[in-house]
């Protein structure tokens, strides 16, 4: 089966079980895989007192809960190193100006050859352009 890249938002519905039928849809013909970048600012938001925008609606449990899962993070969510996209990161982000956070989503999706699938509220213009001019497929789905 191949990967699919998710962004924060939706590795903190998969984890948290709080799986929509449409993404319930998608992770059913991918394994995830996220980034080290949208895994720090979910942990970010988990440590932050009132949750911040990406954990804010979760009970103090339900973010306790879920730091847990984000410490023994499943083997089966890939994280590539990011030695191993640096690089390519760099080039993407210059030619698209897009932050280091969406340079490495689009760069591991496109080592892994996968679709960089990302919550619909959180949909970039510039990663999209991205992923679209080097020929990858780009997914949104709602909560």
């Amino acid at each position: 089966m191949t990967r699919v890249v998710v962004d924060d938002y939706l590795l903190r519905n998969l984890l948290a079980g709080r799986v929509s039928d449409e993404f319930s849809r998608v992770m059913a013909a991918y394994e995830p895989a996220t980034t080290n970048l949208y895994l720090l600012r979910l942990c970010r938001s988990v440590v932050g007192a009132s949750g911040g925008k990406l954990t804010g609606s979760l009970s103090s449990e339900e973010r306790r809960d879920l730091g847990r899962k984000l410490i023994s993070l499943p083997k089966d969510i890939e994280i590539l190193p990011i030695r191993i996209l640096a690089y390519r990161m760099a080039e993407l982000g210059s030619k698209y100006r897009i932050s280091s956070l969406g340079a490495e989503a689009v760069a591991a999706a496109e080592h892994l050859a996968a679709p960089l699938c990302v919550w619909s509220d959180d949909d970039g213009p510039r990663i999209r352009a991205a992923v679209t001019d080097i020929g990858g497929d780009y997914l949104t789905v709602s909560r």
